[in-house]
């Protein structure tokens, strides 16, 4: 039995594929080794994984994750794994080639991944060949969840909200400025933390057109930092992975032409399509 995984910072999606073929699918919680530990993820999955799931019987396990971008932090998840799957072979790969091998299979592209966190590279069918850094949630991630959530949140601070925004936000998470201090600077997943308010900027039913200015900005920053630097970048088209991405793909997909690209798939999980680049159009990784 084999696993296929794809890790973002805020949820983990898994497939099992058993020897007859079938397919069982389960969450656990993200694991980006910037922030977790080896113990860590190893209890996480000890204590969320299906009861039913026979460890001892995976034989190979191919996991993509967030933050797994260098040995060294492939190896905090590869540890891991290899103490919860003691009989499997183990894969480690970093989630943008989750993304691209999802988006675009074994054709060459550009692909992206709006989520919590957010990354772009151009893929020649099978490696990544080009990637600018993302700055993580810190220094970048435009138009991730996370950078929708602060603009959300430095407004509620700054007192710039419209008022009738401001109150459902108070109404909503009953959080004062200092409570968000807080949040963001002495409690961990800080980048959890604000991504979730992008929910509030999507749901947002009083003032439509300030939660669209917020996603719209977002998302040209996106392209003007992490889009229009890759060489001949409008030849080819646009293909995202995330749940910002899909939410509001309306808005993106305006930047998306106003940048002079063409829509290709943008879709909110890769886990289906990643489980057939492995069993159909690339079977061996290990």
């Amino acid at each position: 039995m084999i696993i296929i995984a794809d890790g973002g910072s805020t949820k983990t999606n898994w497939c099992l594929v058993t020897e007859e073929g079938k397919k069982v699918y389960f969450n656990t919680e993200g694991y980006n080794p910037y922030f977790s530990s080896t113990a860590y993820i190893v209890q996480s999955l000890m204590e969320n994984l299906p009861t039913d799931l026979e460890k001892s019987e995976i034989t190979e396990v191919n996991y993509y994750g967030a933050g797994c971008s260098t040995d060294e932090m492939r190896n905090i998840v590869a540890e891991a794994m290899k103490a919860v799957f003691t009989k499997a072979r183990v894969y480690i790969g970093h989630d943008l080639l989750a993304a691209a091998r999802a988006l675009l299979g074994t054709t060459e592209g550009f692909a992206a991944i709006l989520g919590t966190g957010t990354n772009t590279c151009i893929y020649n069918g099978r490696e990544v060949t080009h990637n600018i850094d993302s700055g993580a949630y810190i220094l970048g991630d435009e138009g991730s969840g996370c950078y929708i959530g602060k603009k959300l949140l430095v407004d509620y601070l700054r007192g710039y909200m419209p008022e009738a925004v401001r109150k459902l936000f108070w109404e909503t998470f009953k959080l004062t400025p200092d409570d968000v201090n807080e949040q963001v600077y002495t409690q961990p997943r800080a980048n959890r933390f604000c991504a979730s308010f992008s929910k509030f900027v999507y749901d947002n039913p009083v003032n439509i057109e300030y939660s669209r200015n917020i996603v719209r900005t977002s998302f040209e920053d996106f392209f003007r930092n992490l889009v229009t630097h890759y060489p001949n970048y409008q030849k080819y088209t646009f293909n995202c992975i995330g749940s910002v991405g899909y939410n509001f793909r309306n808005v993106l997909e305006e930047v998306v032409t106003e940048n002079g690209m063409v829509i290709g798939n943008i879709i909110r999980s890769p886990i289906d399509n990643l489980v057939k680049y492995h069993l159909e159009l690339a079977p061996s990784q290990l």
